[in-house]
């Protein structure tokens, strides 16, 4: 893991979208196809914004959130509704989205189905990854109800995870299927989150979740 700091967001975010694609450029120099993942939320917004713009092989990438909402995809606080408005535009509408989300009362019942879809993409390639001020990044939370499977290194690719104070029930991948990603960036913004991730590398992953995927990771921060 290494820190690398910014002496402000913009110039992060323009820094990280050109990292991401250079990663995405190697891996598509090396493979007939890469696997992008994103967090959904607000902070990588303006990250979509310069990387849907840039000219690669994008008919050859996979794009894919790292956790999502069981939420209809039309909704306000479905990350697929975020990603095909901010992500999935201009040069980076000609990618392919494989979802996490299906239609159903619960995502017990489709679990299967997704991960069929989900299970040829793997490993991923270039991964961008968020961080709580609770330290759980993707819906892996401390307290949620499948914390331990979803760190489980034998876990399957997706858990549904519900979480105190969360209105709705998620589906995560795996600490192990995120941590196995050949490119792994994590960003970081203000000084709590700083604060939080010194205190998480004093924890363990099942009280700092952000611990399973630190391995080889870069930290993007800026205040």
């Amino acid at each position: 893991m290494n820190i690398q700091s910014y002496p402000d967001r913009e110039m992060m975010m323009i820094d990280l979208a050109g990292k991401i694609a250079t990663d995405l450029e190697t891996a598509l120099h090396n493979n007939d196809r890469a696997t992008l993942v994103v967090p959904g939320g607000t902070t990588p917004g303006p990250i979509f914004d310069d990387l849907c713009a840039v000219d690669l092989g994008w008919d050859r990438v996979n794009v894919m959130l790292s956790d999502e909402r069981w939420v209809p995809e039309d909704s306000d606080r479905s990350n697929t509704k975020l990603i095909h408005e901010r992500l999935l535009v201009d040069k980076a509408q000609a990618a392919c989205f494989v979802p996490l989300y299906a239609k159903s009362e619960q995502p017990e019942n489709v679990i299967a189905e997704l991960e069929c879809v989900i299970r040829p993409c793997l490993p991923i390639s270039v991964l961008l990854l968020g961080m709580g001020a609770d330290m759980h990044t993707a819906s892996i939370f401390p307290g949620a109800d499948n914390l331990d499977l979803a760190l489980d290194k034998n876990a399957p690719i997706l858990v549904p995870m519900r979480a105190p104070g969360a209105p709705e029930p998620r589906v995560t991948l795996s600490a192990h299927v995120l941590n196995e990603a050949l490119s792994k960036h994590i960003v970081i913004t203000g000084d709590d989150k700083r604060v939080a991730l010194e205190k998480a590398l004093q924890l363990s992953p099942a009280e700092a979740p952000i611990r399973a995927v630190l391995s080889g990771a870069t930290i993007h921060w800026a205040k």
